[in-house]
């Protein structure tokens, strides 16, 4: 992990694994933060107030009048355009599924602290803007360039650090066709919660990558070490663990609960007879080629259909004939890679990438 100089070793939670309930903290983190309600992955695509969210800092307040995006660094022309002249370049509209790299967090024992998202950390959208490398040949990349960051105007402290939000990406990332400077998601303006004016969207990638109201984006020489990039984000078995950094979203599935819940436990109610199992289905690494369906612990195939785009999920559905009783439902996806959802938690220092099968209690009646 990376150590100032004053010999603190920087760490990314304000104290180790907890066996115990959620803190006052992580309520406080769950509130201003949210999931997208599980009923939502009927949608193609996401309503922006059911989309997840995730914000480290304030939302900050943006003046249009006086907003400017900085391009510089490594490069032969430093650039600098307000929305309009964004709005005026090429631009591409590309679905996208973005998932919260911590999506899994509160199931792991010890629970990392940090925000206690539970399976619901996703959403899928229409992100429509200028592409990034457009932009980067504009201002023409210098030869020795070996990553891009990105720095949003949204400013706090984490792990005892003052910082602006900023991450990067290796170069080649950065020049793919397909990732996006939006101002648009939906086709209506970016709501402030989401970024507004302007955000990356980097599909395939979990979220942290989509740097939110973006002020700059600098050509680099050399490795970027921002406390989110060296400290953050990254797969640790302990805190002394240098780890490796997360990069793209692991394969996952999810079923839309069926039935009706109980208020209080969110339980399943479900009356006997012929039910559709539905949900969605999706990888960064690549394409999802199978989900299966379990039922008591039997998996059987279920069928997929096909995706608006190759970084947006895939739906998928199963007919099931419930008899009285309690069950348990359960889904699990495998990717062109070969990657298979585990049905056990991989545990790490700083709760990321935790894609188990999610398992869902129902008492059919």
């Amino acid at each position: 992990m990376k150590t100032p100089r004053n010999g603190r070793r920087l760490t990314p939670h304000p104290g180790e694994p907890s066996h115990g309930p959620l803190t006052a903290e992580e309520l406080q983190l769950a509130v201003r933060n949210h999931s997208m309600p599980l009923e939502a992955l009927r949608n193609d695509i996401t309503p922006p107030g059911l989309h997840y969210l995730l914000n480290h800092f304030d939302i900050p307040f943006i003046d249009i009048e006086h907003w400017h995006l900085r391009i510089g660094g490594a490069v032969e022309r430093a650039v600098e355009l307000n929305l309009k002249a964004l709005r005026r370049a090429p631009k591409i509209s590309i679905p996208v599924t973005l998932e919260c790299a911590g999506n899994g967090r509160s199931l792991l024992r010890p629970r990392p602290l940090s925000q206690p998202w539970q399976l619901e950390a996703v959403g899928t959208a229409v992100w429509t803007g200028v592409p990034l490398a457009y932009l980067l040949a504009q201002a023409g990349v210098e030869d020795d360039a070996v990553e891009v960051a990105f720095t949003g105007a949204d400013s706090g402290i984490q792990g005892g650090v003052r910082q602006q939000f900023a991450r990067s990406l290796p170069i080649a990332e950065a020049l793919r066709p397909d990732i996006v400077l939006a101002y648009l998601m939906n086709g209506n303006e970016l709501p402030p919660q989401h970024g507004y004016p302007l955000r990356l969207v980097v599909p395939g990638w979990y979220g942290m990558a989509s740097v939110k109201w973006l002020t700059s984006i600098r050509v680099l020489t050399k490795p970027f070490d921002g406390f989110q990039q060296a400290v953050a984000y990254r797969y640790q078995q302990d805190a002394n663990d240098v780890g490796t950094p997360v990069t793209w979203i692991k394969v996952r599935s999810l079923m839309v609960p069926p039935g009706v819940p109980d208020f209080f436990t969110r339980r399943r109610i479900v009356r006997a007879g012929p039910v559709m199992l539905t949900g969605r289905a999706w990888s960064g690494e690549g394409a999802v080629q199978r989900v299966e369906v379990g039922i008591d612990g039997k998996w059987a195939p279920a069928q997929l259909e096909h995706p608006a785009a190759p970084f947006a999920w895939r739906a998928w559905s199963m007919p099931w004939v419930a008899d009285a009783g309690d069950h348990e439902l359960a889904c699990r996806a495998t990717d062109a890679t070969g990657a298979v959802q585990p049905l056990e938690q991989v545990w790490n220092y700083q709760g990321m990438g935790n894609n188990v099968v999610q398992r869902i209690k129902v008492t059919v009646e």
